[in-house]
C-alpha cells in the first residue's frame, strides 16, 4: 500500500472517529432535565454525602385551572375606532414571551375557597383582602336585591364569575393561591416518597380549632431549587392579556405568516356564531343595547342577563373561555395613556409611574394617580365596543363593581420562549 492510500485511509479513519464522538458529544450533552453525574465545571460528583445536590427534575408542574400560552411577536393596541379620542393603545409591535393563564374566570366557588382557608387569619387581613362588597348589585332604582343577598354564596352561582372584588384583592388572592398550591404539591411529594423533606421543610403553625382551642396544623415548605414548587400566580400584564386574547394563533398561514387581525377573540367583524346549530347566536355575553341585556323570552340570544357560567360561550383558539363579556378583568398594569410609546417592546409592562409621574395629570378632571389600575374585556353591561381586546378602561385599585373580575397567570419557568 502506497504511502498515500495509506495518508487518506488515516484521514477518513480520523474524521470518522470525530463525527462519531461529535454525535455521542450532542447526544450527551446536560441539560436541566438530565444534568448527569458530575459537574462539567469542576468534575466533582453530585449528590454524594458532602457535594453539591442536584434534584430529580421533570419540568415545571402543572398549573391548576392554567393553559399554555405560546409567545411571539405580535401587533398591540385598537383596531378599533377611537371613539373617546383618548389616543391611549396606538398600534406597535412587541414580543411577549410564552406563559400560563387561567383558562376561565376566576368563579365564586374558587374565592369561597379562599375565605374557608383564610378564616384563622387576623381580622384585618380578612376586611382587607377576603371580604368581597357584596353591595355592587345595589341600585337605588333598581331591584337588584336577590344578586345582594344571593350571587355569592347561592350554590347555583358556584361557576359564576367573582364580582365585588378589587385589584388589590385579586392580587391577595394571587399570593394565597400560590401558597396553596405549593402546600399540596410539597405534601403530595414528600407522602409519595418523590421528594425527602430537609430540615425545615416541615413546620406547623397553631390555628383556631372547636370552642376557642388552638390545634396544630403542618406547614409543608420546599425551596424553589427542588423543582416540586410552582412560581408565582399574579395578574397577567395588560400585554400578555391582550395577546391571549387575539390569539393569533388561529390566523397562522405558512412560515410566520398570519391572514389577519382580529377585532375579537374569534375571526370575523360580527358578534354571532357563523356556524353549525349555534348559527346566529352571540359568542360573548354583552349588552346588545339601551335596555337589552339578553334578548326577548323564547329567544334569549346570549342566555345571560347579568353575568353567566364561566365556561358559557366557545374558548378562543388558545382554549380562553370569555375573553370579551361576561366580567371585565383586572390586569397587572398601572394605567397610564401614553404607556404605549414609553414601555419595552419585550414583555411591557408599566409597574410605576416611571417615565410619567401622576403630577402630569389633573386630578380633578382625569383621575390618572398611582392607584390607577386597567382593566379590560367588556362586561355584561357593556356594549360590544369594549369586547375590544385593544379597549382599555381604568379604576382606583381598591374600587369594586359587578362587572369587574379576574383571572390569573403565570410566568413559565426554564424557558428562552
Amino acid at each position: 500500500m502506497s504511502y498515500r492510500v495509506r495518508f487518506i485511509n488515516v484521514v477518513l479513519l480520523l474524521a470518522g472517529g470525530s463525527i462519531l464522538l461529535s454525535s455521542c458529544g450532542q447526544g450527551g450533552r446536560p441539560s436541566s432535565i438530565n444534568p448527569g453525574n458530575l459537574s462539567t465545571a469542576t468534575g466533582i460528583a453530585y449528590n454524594e454525602d458532602s457535594s453539591f445536590q442536584v434534584r430529580d427534575f421533570e419540568g415545571q408542574p402543572p398549573a391548576p385551572n392554567t393553559v399554555f400560552i405560546e409567545g411571539g411577536r405580535v401587533v398591540l393596541g385598537s383596531f378599533e375606532e377611537d371613539l373617546l379620542h383618548r389616543n391611549d393603545n396606538i398600534e406597535r409591535t412587541v414580543t411577549v414571551a410564552s406563559f400560563y393563564m387561567d383558562e376561565t374566570e376566576i368563579a365564586n366557588i374558587h374565592w369561597l375557597e379562599f375565605e374557608f382557608y383564610t378564616q384563622d387569619s387576623s381580622q384585618e387581613y380578612i376586611d382587607a383582602n377576603v371580604v368581597l362588597d357584596e353591595q355592587v348589585w345595589a341600585r337605588e332604582l333598581a331591584y337588584n336585591d336577590p344578586y345582594v343577598d344571593h350571587y355569592l354564596r347561592y350554590p347555583g352561582f358556584r361557576y359564576f364569575p367573582v364580582v365585588g372584588v378589587s385589584w388589590l384583592q385579586a392580587v391577595s388572592y394571587s399570593a394565597w393561591r400560590t401558597y396553596a398550591v405549593n402546600q399540596s404539591l410539597v405534601k403530595n411529594a414528600i407522602e409519595s416518597g418523590d421528594y425527602v423533606p430537609e430540615e425545615g421543610d416541615i413546620d406547623t403553625v397553631q390555628v383556631a380549632g372547636p370552642e376557642g382551642s388552638m390545634v396544630d396544623r403542618p406547614l409543608f415548605n420546599a425551596p424553589l431549587e427542588s423543582g416540586i414548587v410552582l412560581p408565582n400566580y399574579r395578574l397577567p400584564t395588560e400585554a400578555e392579556w391582550a395577546y391571549a386574547a387575539q390569539a393569533l394563533i388561529g390566523t397562522q398561514w405558512l412560515d410566520e405568516n398570519q391572514t389577519h387581525q382580529r377585532i375579537y377573540p374569534w375571526d370575523g367583524h360580527s358578534l354571532r356564531n357563523p356556524y353549525g346549530r349555534e348559527m346566529g347566536y352571540f359568542l360573548a355575553n354583552f349588552k346588545r343595547g339601551r335596555g337589552d341585556y339578553a334578548g326577548i323570552a323564547g329567544k334569549l340570544n346570549d342566555g345571560a342577563m347579568i353575568t353567566s357560567y364561566i365556561y358559557e360561550n366557545p374558548p378562543n383558539d388558545f382554549g380562553l373561555y370569555n375573553m370579551s363579556g361576561n366580567v371585565n378583568e383586572w390586569v397587572l398594569d398601572l394605567y397610564r395613556p401614553l404607556s404605549y410609546q414609553d414601555m419595552e417592546d419585550l414583555n411591557p409592562v408599566r409597574r410605576n409611574e416611571f417615565l410619567d409621574k401622576q403630577d402630569n395629570y389633573n386630578q380633578d378632571n382625569q383621575l390618572i394617580n398611582n392607584r390607577s389600575r386597567v382593566y379590560k374585556g367588556g362586561s355584561w353591561k357593556d356594549i360590544a365596543y369594549w369586547l375590544s381586546p385593544g379597549t382599555r378602561r381604568y379604576l382606583d385599585e381598591d374600587s369594586a363593581t359587578a362587572t369587574i373580575g379576574f383571572r390569573c397567570a403565570m410566568i413559565r419557568a426554564g424557558s428562552n420562549y
